[in-house]
């Protein structure tokens, strides 16, 4: 994974996914995923009637983070954890509810998101 061969630049790209959440700005929360991105997480699945929970392709990926800002428009994240591994990273934060998630970010080569697979607190 050529995006993230330090500790400073998983940082770093945490921060500016935060960011991009916390500021709702779509384009710019999108900008870090891959074309091709699959997405699996249970509030997927609860806000698409969908027991699979999967979203593939960027294009879906945009209908369903634009549906999760309506429904959740006070949404705001605060990074808690950060670990690396080879060619992806597990992010940890806690939402505006105060509940936990970690989700595993797999990467591409070109350093985009192409895998992310969200697990929250019960």
């Amino acid at each position: 994974m050529s995006c993230m061969k330090t500790a400073s630049e998983a940082k770093t790209f945490a921060q500016e996914w935060i960011e991009a959440w916390n500021s709702h700005d779509l384009d710019a929360i999108l900008s870090h995923y891959d074309s091709g991105v699959v997405l699996i997480s249970p509030i997927a699945a609860k806000l698409l009637a969908d027991p699979a929970g999967t979203i593939e392709g960027k294009t879906a990926l945009r209908n369903y983070f634009k549906r999760g800002l309506e429904v959740y428009p006070n949404l705001r994240f605060e990074l808690l954890d950060l670990m690396c591994g080879l060619s992806s990273i597990v992010l940890c934060y806690r939402n505006q509810e105060g509940k936990r998630t970690a989700e595993y970010m797999e990467f591409g080569d070109d350093g985009q998101i192409v895998r992310v697979v969200a697990n929250y607190s019960v």
